[in-house]
């Protein structure tokens, strides 16, 4: 089956909860992680993962926290995923390292070649800011109600 990791899935929570507020704002993490529901032992290795791939600062101390090392609008849910989990793949044929005696032919690859075109394209359209954008919009409507 495929599908996104629980370190993947916090990674992308970190990112969301630091783009939903103005660019420069600093979070400490145990802020992020009652937010996000992300429980601490699975927090400080998310953190520097997202640290070591240029996603996020860290300030230690008293006054520390996190903050997005650049603008939510030029950090796309692509590059989270990827850090996380590597290359986008659906099936192990389209590695190209294995010599598949159907590959030429094969209608299942042209599928998944189709398929993976599509999802890596809604990831690669997909902006932090445009998903911050969708959870305030979520908020003020459920404050209405």
């Amino acid at each position: 089956m495929f599908r996104i990791n629980r370190q993947t899935d916090y990674a992308v929570r970190v990112v969301l909860a630091l783009a939903k507020r103005p660019f420069g704002t600093r979070l400490s993490t145990a802020d992020i992680g009652r937010e996000m529901l992300i429980p601490a032992a699975f927090l400080a290795r998310i953190v520097a993962e997202l640290a070591q791939g240029g996603f996020i600062v860290t300030f230690p101390g008293r006054e520390g926290g996190l903050q997005l090392a650049r603008p939510a609008e030029e950090i796309t849910l692509t590059e989270v995923v990827e850090l996380m989990e590597g290359p986008l793949l659906l099936s192990e044929c389209m590695l190209g390292e294995q010599t598949c005696p159907f590959e030429q032919a094969c209608p299942v690859r042209r599928r998944w070649d189709g398929l993976q075109s599509v999802i890596a394209a809604e990831l690669s359209r997909t902006k932090f800011s445009d998903l911050a954008q969708e959870v305030a919009g979520e908020n003020r409507l459920n404050r209405r109600l």
